[in-house]
C-alpha cells in the first residue's frame, strides 16, 4: 500500500462532506495588477491587529516617526508589535472605531503623514539559510507578521509550534470566499516572492512534503506558481472549486484525507498550514537572499 506522501505525490485528492458553490464575483478585481495605494494624510493604526494582547506603546503624541518604525513592543508569545505605515507625526493615541463587525472602538495610534514616506533604517536577513529556526522566528515576530486567514494568529508562534514535528507543509492558496482575490493577484504578480517565502518556511520546518493547495478557478495564478516553482521540491495541487475549501480543516481533508482532532491543531497530526498571503500589514522587508 502506498504511503500517504506517495499517494499525495501521485495526484490523489479527497473531499469533505457538504460545501456550496456561491456566485464567485472574482472578475471585478482579479484582472488588474496590484498597484501601490496613495498615502492618505491621516492613518489610524489599531494597537491590536492579531489574536493576542496589544503591545506596549513606544511612542507619545507629538513624536515624529519613520515608515517601518515599531510603535509598540511585545513581551509575550501571542503579542505582536505594530509599525508605522508611513513617516509623519503622532497626532493622537486614543480609542477609534476599528474594522470589526462589532463596530466597537479600540486604542489606536493616529499618524499625520508628512508625505515623504521615509523608511526607518532596516536590517534584513542577508541569507536566511545561514540562520537557525529560532533566530528566524524571532525576526518574524519582531516584523509583526500574522496569518491572513481571519484570526490574525501570530506567524512566529505558529511556526514554533510546528518545529521538529511537521511532516507535511501545506500552503493555503484556495481563497474560496466570493469577491476576494488578494491571494490570486499576489500569486500572479509576485509568484517568485511567494515561492521564496515557502522556502524560508521549509528551511525552518524541514517537512518531508510541501504542497500548495489552489482552487481550479485561478488559472493564471496556477501558471505563475508552476513557473516560479519549476526547480523547487514543491507540489502544486489544483483542487475543485467549492466553498469552504479554503478552511484549514477542509483543505487538510482534501489534500491528505486526514482530520484534525477535536480541540487539536494540525501540528498534532504532523501538519502545518500557512496562508499564502501571510505577511506583515506593512510588508517590512524580511530577507535578502544570496544566490
Amino acid at each position: 500500500m502506498l504511503s500517504l506522501i506517495e499517494q499525495i505525490k501521485s495526484g490523489s485528492l479527497w473531499d469533505f462532506p457538504g460545501g456550496v458553490h456561491p456566485q464567485e464575483n472574482k472578475t471585478q478585481s482579479n484582472r488588474n495588477e496590484i498597484v501601490r495605494a496613495a498615502v492618505p494624510s491621516e492613518l489610524v493604526i489599531p494597537l491590536k491587529q492579531h489574536i493576542g494582547k496589544p503591545g506596549d506603546l513606544l511612542v507619545n503624541v507629538g513624536d515624529k516617526v519613520l515608515k517601518g518604525q515599531p510603535l509598540s513592543q511585545v513581551n509575550a508569545a501571542f503579542m505582536l508589535p505594530v509599525h508605522a505605515p508611513t513617516s509623519g507625526t503622532i497626532k493622537a493615541i486614543e480609542p477609534r472605531t476599528i474594522a470589526h463587525p462589532s463596530g466597537l472602538s479600540d486604542l489606536c495610534i493616529v499618524i499625520e503623514a508628512d508625505g515623504e514616506d521615509t523608511w526607518t533604517e532596516l536590517s534584513p536577513v542577508e541569507d536566511y539559510r545561514a540562520l537557525e529556526p529560532d533566530a528566524l522566528i524571532e525576526t518574524i515576530r519582531r516584523g509583526g507578521i500574522s496569518g491572513m486567514g481571519g484570526a490574525g494568529f501570530p506567524t512566529a508562534k505558529k511556526i514554533q509550534s510546528g518545529l521538529q514535528r511537521t511532516e507535511i507543509l501545506i500552503l493555503n492558496a484556495a481563497e474560496c470566499e466570493p469577491y476576494i482575490t488578494a491571494d490570486d493577484r499576489l500569486m500572479q504578480d509576485c509568484a517568485d516572492e511567494v515561492i521564496e517565502g515557502i522556502n524560508i518556511l521549509k528551511h525552518m520546518l524541514k517537512p518531508k512534503l510541501t504542497i500548495i493547495g489552489i482552487e481550479d478557478n485561478k488559472p493564471e495564478a496556477i501558471k505563475a506558481l508552476e513557473k516560479a516553482a519549476a526547480s523547487e521540491d514543491i507540489v502544486i495541487r489544483v483542487i475543485p472549486t467549492k466553498y469552504p475549501s479554503g478552511g484549514e480543516k477542509q483543505l487538510i481533508k482534501i489534500l491528505t484525507n486526514l482530520e484534525v482532532p477535536v480541540g487539536g491543531i494540525p501540528a498534532d497530526i504532523g501538519l502545518m498550514v500557512q496562508n499564502i498571503g501571510s505577511r506583515s500589514p506593512l510588508s517590512v522587508p524580511f530577507a535578502k537572499v544570496s544566490r
